[in-house]
């Protein structure tokens, strides 16, 4: 399995660059790191191709090496990667350019497989789409942002799982929310809410939600195998069952102490563009992280 995740700088991306790791390590998944900058120009992609040998000198886009270099540290001080030294430096050197907008490093694991650093430059959304392509991911991490029409389109648009980072803080105590029915996306999340709870140590609810007052077969049926999957594995669980609107009640029971997982809509992105899903009206009222799982 192969996780991405999105960083954007320093000062806020600390939250999304924790989960994903310790989510990754439970795993043991292959991780990239990506940054996406400002696209550059046709007259300075030439300077950066003659600064290949020497990219300490590339200061067309310093900001996302520094983003990288910062990244690079906290996978040393956290022993994610093997290092010459605890206190080296990232080697810019080493980055490679793979054509006239990517670049990348790939670093040695000590607790989840290869990690890779990359830089891209160019529109936020194409590049991450074009990255989820060329490198097969499975998962796509995101910190959580006001712009929510960007972490939107990425769900409906990528095909990737996608892990929105929303308001995550490494000290609160969370248990997991895993909102189950009979749709496809279902069994894919239940999978994945083995893994988190187990990453993270943490009990799980499993919520089944029905607009009506009655739950039918299906919906039953997956809180069964749900629960199932929890005994087998040790994870310490309740199902819960609520009647009315999907999207409020789970935000109402997730609160700010769960991280929520449920399955993508089998709806097409023409049906979600105009009626919407439930997945994505979760994603904009919930704060807290929630992970869309295709």
């Amino acid at each position: 399995m192969k996780f991405l995740i999105a960083i954007g700088s320093k000062d806020y991306s600390g939250p999304t660059l924790e989960l994903g790791m310790r989510v990754a390590k439970a795993i043991n998944a292959a991780v990239d790191i990506v940054y996406v900058g400002e696209k550059i120009s046709a007259f300075s992609t030439s300077e950066v191709k003659l600064a290949q040998e020497n990219l300490d000198n590339w200061e067309l886009d310093r900001k996302g090496v520094d983003v990288l270099q910062w990244a690079y540290e906290y996978l040393v001080e956290n022993k994610y990667i093997l290092s010459d030294s605890e206190n080296s430096d990232f080697n810019t050197d080493k980055l490679v350019q793979t054509d006239d907008d990517r670049c990348e490093v790939h670093l040695e694991g000590r607790m989840t497989q290869e990690v890779g650093l990359i830089l891209r430059n160019g529109g936020i959304i194409q590049q991450l789409r074009d990255e989820v392509k060329r490198s097969g991911i499975d998962v796509m991490i995101i910190g959580g942002s006001g712009e929510r029409r960007m972490a939107h389109d990425l769900v409906q648009y990528i095909d990737s799982s996608i892990f929105v980072v929303n308001q995550f803080d490494p000290n609160q105590k969370y248990r997991l929310l895993l909102a189950v029915d009979d749709s496809t996306g279902t069994k894919g999340a239940i999978k994945f809410g083995v893994r988190v709870a187990q990453a993270f140590k943490i009990d799980v609810d499993i919520l089944t939600v029905s607009k009506v007052d009655r739950f039918r077969d299906g919906y039953k049926g997956a809180a069964k195998r749900a629960g199932k999957f929890m005994r087998r594995t040790g994870i310490q669980y309740q199902n819960i069952y609520r009647v009315g609107d999907p999207s409020e009640i789970i935000k109402n029971e997730a609160g700010d102490n769960h991280i929520v997982i449920m399955g993508a809509s089998s709806k097409n992105p023409l049906m979600k563009f105009f009626k919407g899903s439930k997945p994505l009206k979760v994603m904009e009222v919930c704060p807290c992280p929630i992970l869309i799982v295709k």
